[in-house]
Order: structure tokens, then sequence, then C-alpha cells
């Protein structure tokens, strides 16, 4: 039996609607990099504060829903990973020592809010920055490990399951810089701060020390599946990593 004009219009209008709605789904922004693992090597525990630019979500939590900025234990045992949001992401990490439990006056200590720290809180402090989810396809990568505002920790950044033949290569700064750091730089609580920036460059070639800045090894990262920040690397891991995935 022919289908009315009515009710063939109706079907047709769902239909459109039907497709719309598949179109809307599809366009939704996905991560292209899934995780943001943060480990922390050094022989004392950190407090990282995983900090979004302006305009972009926050990644808040672990895989436990424990904050990103609660405590990590030192010597291997504190790991943590982050799920990145949809779309495209970038921001800064940094790893804050000695810090104290948020007291809130009534002699209650929280040991989830951080309180004040010995480092990290201001300058002098190493920042890891990272961005993912760019370029025209939203699969583009980049990072660095800035010592713009100075050192407190060492830090390396690596991706993971990146494809084969790009070029995505551990970046950072794998020296304690502040054991040996000149004393006119010296941070009053600790790190190193940036007025030693030629002295930090010599040393870690692979960092950026002032606003123009790159590192010696260059990158052109698309796709891992894995962005890693070390805390207190081993000392040989950026050297030779250039095609690891």
């Amino acid at each position: 039996m022919a289908m009315s004009s009515s009710l063939a219009a109706v079907v047709a209008l769902m239909m459109a609607l039907s497709a719309l709605a598949t179109v809307a789904a599809s366009s939704q922004p996905t991560p292209t990099t899934a995780n943001l693992t943060l480990h922390n090597l050094c022989p004392f525990p950190v407090w990282p504060l995983v900090t979004a630019n302006a305009g972009v979500p926050s990644v808040p939590t672990d895989a436990d829903s424990e904050p990103a900025g609660g405590r990590l234990d030192g010597n291997g045992s504190g790991l943590a990973t982050l799920s990145f949001p949809p779309g495209a992401w970038s921001g800064r990490i940094v790893a804050r020592t000695g810090c104290a439990p948020f007291d809130d006056g009534y002699g209650e200590n929280d040991s989830v809010v951080v309180g004040p720290c010995a480092t990290g809180d201001a300058p002098p402090v190493t920042v890891a920055q990272v961005s993912v989810g760019s370029g025209p396809e939203g699969t583009r990568a980049a990072y660095s490990v800035s010592l713009v505002d100075g050192f407190n920790v060492a830090v390396v950044v690596t991706p993971h399951g990146f494809p084969e033949g790009r070029r995505c290569p551990t970046l950072g700064c794998a020296v304690d810089l502040a054991a040996d750091c000149p004393v006119g730089a010296r941070g009053p609580r600790g790190g190193c701060s940036s007025q030693a920036a030629a002295w930090f460059k010599a040393r870690c070639p692979d960092t950026r020390t002032n606003a123009t800045d790159v590192e010696a090894t260059p990158q052109d990262c698309v796709a891992p599946g894995e962005i890693k920040v070390v805390f207190c690397p081993k000392p040989d891991s950026v050297a030779g990593h250039a095609s690891l995935a």
C-alpha cells in the first residue's frame, strides 16, 4: 500500500534527525593521547600539581579518583595515571617538595589538601609543559621541561605508544642541579634560581631556559598513547631515547 505524503514526510524528518545525531556524535572530540602518568623516583615524597592553561578543562583525578595534587611517595612507589579530557589539552606539571598537611586552624589536618611547601609553590621550580590533541587532525603532542623559573626537582617527559617513525624523544633534565647550584643562585628553601640559566643549559641541553630557547633534540610527536612525567629520573634517561616508543 502506498505511503501517504504526510507519513512519508514524518519518516523523512525522522531519518534526517537520526543522521544529524550520528554526525554530532562522531564530531565530539576524543582524546588522542589517553593518559598522563606521573612517577616519583625521588628518595622523598613529592606533591605534584597539574594545572591546565586558561580555558582548558582540568585533569582532576587519577584512575582511583585521587586528587591530582595528592602525595606521591618516593623511590618509585608513587605512581598516578590521569586521563586527559576529550579534545585539545595543554598545561603544566610541577613537583612540590617538603609540603605540610593543610591545617584548618582548629587543629585538624587534611592529608589531601596541601599546605605550604618548601619548594614548588613559587620559583625556583621545574616546570613540565605538555600539550596534546592539537594540529589539523587533533593528534599532535608537544612537551618540554622549562627551567625559566629555576629548578627544584629533576624532571623528564617521555611519550609512549606513538607511531613508528615519529620523533618523540625523552626531554628534560635528569641531573640534580640543586646539589651543585652556584652559591649566588641558591634558593632560600632549596632549589636553584634562574640566575643560573646558562649553567642549567650547559648541563641540561634538552630543557628550555628562556622564552626563545629550544631543546637540542628535536621533536615531531604525533598520537602518543601516554605522556609520562618522571621526577628524579635515572641519570641516563635523557640521552639515546629519541627513537624509543
